[in-house]
This record gives C-alpha cells, sequence and structure tokens, in this order.
C-alpha cells in the first residue's frame, strides 16, 4: 500500500491528518496519550479499526510517560471517553487494561501489546479482502459510503479490502462513492484512497443514492462497521441505513464487512449501541466557510443502525456470515 495511516516510531505515533486529505498529505507525530485523544476526537484519526490501534498507542505514551497503575488506569477511561461509538476503541482499551492485572508491569508490556493489535489488525484486513473479492465478478461496478479504507484501519482496509483483494486478482472494479456528509469522508478519502491504488471512483452526492441505485446496474454495496450488536445490528457512519433501506427496495446485496474486533458481545440490539452526536459546526459550515444561517437548531448524528434484516452478510476474517445472523455470529462473538 501507498501510505501508513499509523505507524510506531518506538516513542511517539506519526499519524495521517486525514482532516488535510486530500489537498495535502500531512503527517502528525502523537508523543503524548493527551495528544493521541485530541487526534482521535477531533478526526485527525478516524475509522473504528484505526481508533482502536490509535488508542492501544495512546495507552502504551501513557506507560511511558508514567507506569503508575492508577496513572495508566487513569488513561485508558480517558481515551475510552475520545468516542462513544466505535467499539474497537474499548475493545483495546480492555486488552490493555488486562496487563494492569500483572504484579510488576514496565512500560514495554504496553509498546509491545500496542504493536501486536496493530499488527493483528492488518492480518485481519487482509483476510476480509480475500473473502469479499470472492463475491466480485471479473467486471464490478460496486457502491460504499464514507472510508473503510487504508485510512480507517492499521491495514488494508475493511470494505475497500475487498476491492483491493479484487484489482490484485485481475478484476476490473468501479466504486461508486457518495460524498458523506458532513465530513464528507467519501469524497475526500474514498476517492483520494482509490485513486491512488488504481481503482476507478465515481463521485455522487449523498441524495443521489436511490437514484444510482435504480439506473445504474451495481452488483454489490460494501460498508464498514463501528460496532455490530449480537443480532448483526450495525452501526456505521450516517446514511448507512438508507443505503440498505435503498438497497433492499431495488435487490442490491448489502454486505457489511468487518473483524471480530468490531463486534460487541455486551449487546444484543442496536438500539442498544450508542451514537455519537458530534457538534453544530460540522454541519452548519465546512473548513472555515459558512453555509446555513446564524442560530439555527441542528441535530449531527455521527452514525446510524441498520437492522440486521437489511443485511445480506456480514464479512469477518473467519468467512462470510449469512442470515440468520443472529445464529451465525454466535461462533465470532
Amino acid at each position: 500500500m501507498w501510505t501508513k495511516t499509523i505507524e510506531w516510531l518506538g516513542d511517539r505515533a506519526r499519524l495521517i491528518d486525514q482532516r488535510r486529505l486530500p489537498e495535502e498529505e500531512i503527517y502528525v507525530d502523537i508523543d503524548s496519550v493527551d495528544g493521541m485523544y485530541k487526534a482521535i476526537k477531533e478526526m485527525l484519526i478516524r475509522g473504528a479499526p484505526a481508533i482502536g490501534v490509535a488508542a492501544g498507542y495512546g495507552i502504551a505514551l501513557a506507560a511511558l510517560e508514567n507506569c503508575d497503575k492508577d496513572y495508566i488506569k487513569g488513561k485508558i477511561e480517558f481515551i475510552e471517553q475520545a468516542r462513544p461509538t466505535a467499539y474497537n476503541l474499548f475493545y483495546v482499551a480492555n486488552r490493555m487494561r488486562k496487563l494492569l492485572k500483572v504484579k510488576d508491569i514496565n512500560p514495554s508490556m504496553f509498546v509491545e501489546k500496542a504493536i501486536a493489535i496493530h499488527k493483528e489488525d492488518l492480518e485481519l484486513t487482509e483476510k476480509l479482502g480475500v473473502y469479499g473479492a470472492e463475491l466480485l465478478p471479473k467486471k464490478a461496478r460496486c457502491m460504499t459510503i464514507c472510508n473503510a479504507g487504508v485510512l480507517a484501519t492499521g491495514g488494508i482496509g475493511t470494505a475497500l479490502s475487498i476491492f483491493y483483494k479484487a484489482k490484485e486478482e485481475g478484476k476490473e472494479i468501479v466504486v461508486f462513492v457518495p460524498e458523506t456528509r458532513p465530513f464528507l469522508q467519501g469524497a475526500r478519502l474514498t476517492c483520494w484512497e482509490l485513486q491512488k491504488n488504481g481503482i476507478e471512483p465515481i463521485l455522487i452526492v449523498d441524495s443521489a443514492i436511490s437514484h444510482i441505485l435504480k439506473t445504474e446496474k451495481i452488483d454489490s454495496i460494501f460498508t464498514g462497521a463501528d460496532r455490530i450488536a449480537r443480532n448483526g445490528d450495525t452501526a456505521n457512519k450516517i446514511g448507512t441505513y438508507g443505503l440498505a433501506l435503498s438497497a433492499r427496495e431495488h435487490q442490491v446485496p448489502f454486505f457489511v464487512v468487518a473483524p471480530s474486533t468490531t463486534f460487541d458481545p455486551a449487546i444484543e440490539r442496536g438500539d442498544e449501541i450508542p451514537i455519537e452526536e458530534r457538534k453544530a459546526e460540522e454541519v452548519t459550515g465546512f473548513r472555515g466557510t459558512r453555509t446555513a444561517p446564524e442560530n439555527i437548531m441542528v441535530r449531527n448524528p455521527a452514525f446510524d443502525v441498520t437492522p440486521h434484516n437489511l443485511i445480506s452478510g456480514i464479512i469477518t476474517e473467519k468467512g462470510i456470515v449469512y442470515p440468520p445472523l443472529e445464529k451465525g455470529l454466535e461462533i465470532l462473538i
């Protein structure tokens, strides 16, 4: 792959600043747990798997700052507050928290665990791509939403890994990409990333999704996930639920692509998933330019939940789980 979303440099983590893309490819070094919290909160890094990897390195930085158990415990709880919906954040925090049970802890334990988690994510995303690529014909026209690629993971992506592996197999892939308001992850990140990797994206406005599904021949839709409940209900970027509804209406297969680290065993159904509400300024303007009247009320949910009955299958590193999802997911959760 052409870039590293996150890289460990021994005493700091280097992240690509996704807020600056596609105009500028800028890398930022994070050398403190507080700095990593801010990077996650302000979406310098985003995407559930990437947030998890970043959190691991943030906790490792906390251990390098002060290897007192109470200090590290407090910083784990602190970084968990950065974003509430992405389960990988909590999954990684819990794995790092287990190290506190060791009698004599040292910073290298936390650093080694964070590096191992990063490596695992790379291996998982490779497997996702292999399983998903099998679903595509030699010439495929697909759709995705938001960004679920290299920029969203510690590896080659979740949904986009399928396109990359299919391309390696010699398949011709075209991907329709909704802009994904309000942060424009589709327009800014997915289109940029696909182009960098030699895959043709076709950018559309969010409100054109149903029209495209009706008038174009779309083989499959692939999306990532931020948290998956035990019954298969899936939280993902706002607009995914509407995309799934339209896919059902137009008989287009709708697949969720996620590693087992995104499955939350403590949540039975999607209505139990906490949905992050972000600041109004992300809707009323963009990069300093105001596009809405002053003093207007705003709702800005960052995610929605797609019911399991709208999902054709969930692609995991262990294979593809088809309906009934709740029964199939018992093996993973």
